[in-house]
């Protein structure tokens, strides 16, 4: 069985992402990363869950702290309030500068040590409209970048099977892959129940009840 390597953060997009391998077809190799988030928990204990449900063959759990180290993200700054979804076309304060860029170098040496044919990563276009690391240019780039940083023989496809998708639309094929989201993580600020109103908590409960499904997990009642 071909295998692919999963960038799986215990989030909602990354855990369909991971389905979606292995309706494709692929043996997963899930690889978890800590950059100092503050649901970091959570997204640990959900990420853990669904590699054991999917049967991974792996499951690699790094820590990168250098990005907590450098900062300007409010996800890894403790001193930075996290602001809740406004809807705004700018940057919003969680974007982790680069940050797909390490994650992503870190799958693709995973994935050359072990022989890997592809990278999942779960990047959607409600991501690329305020993080310019989601962007499809940037993945056709990255894939540039493996295919010239590799050693003569490797094909390590990069799959961002989303990333022209809106949530809604994750949702609603997650749904028809049965991915259990009782066991995924998306908020920002808490690790239970979820704030609701964060921009990922938001995105989220939108795109369920656009699906026509309700969100398995806590939310906290808040106005």
């Amino acid at each position: 069985m071909s295998e692919a390597v999963v960038l799986l953060s215990g989030g909602m997009d990354s855990a369909t992402a991971a389905y979606e391998a292995k309706e494709r077809g692929y043996g997963i190799a899930a690889l978890h990363t800590s950059y100092g988030q503050r649901t970091e928990g959570k997204e640990y204990e959900c990420a853990h869950w669904l590699a054991d449900d999917l049967n991974a063959t792996d499951f690699l759990h790094v820590e990168t702290d250098h990005l907590r180290a450098i900062g300007g993200s409010s996800l890894t700054d403790d001193d930075r309030e996290i602001g809740d979804a406004t809807g705004s076309d700018e940057i919003p304060d969680t974007y982790v500068p680069f940050r797909n860029a390490n994650l992503l170098s870190m799958a693709v040496s995973y994935a050359e040590a072990r022989g890997a044919e592809a990278v999942f990563i779960g990047a959607h276009s409600e991501d690329f409209a305020g993080y310019p690391d989601c962007r499809p240019a940037f993945f056709e780039a990255f894939q540039t970048v493996v295919d010239t940083g590799t050693k003569p023989g490797t094909e390590v496809a990069i799959e961002a099977p989303y990333v022209e998708w809106s949530k809604t639309e994750i949702a609603e094929r997650g749904l028809e892959l049965g991915v259990p989201y009782e066991h995924t993580w998306s908020c920002y600020r808490t690790e239970e129940p979820a704030c609701g109103t964060c921009d990922s908590c938001t995105y989220r409960r939108e795109a369920f009840e656009r699906a026509g499904s309700e969100d398995p997990i806590p939310y906290a009642q808040r106005s």
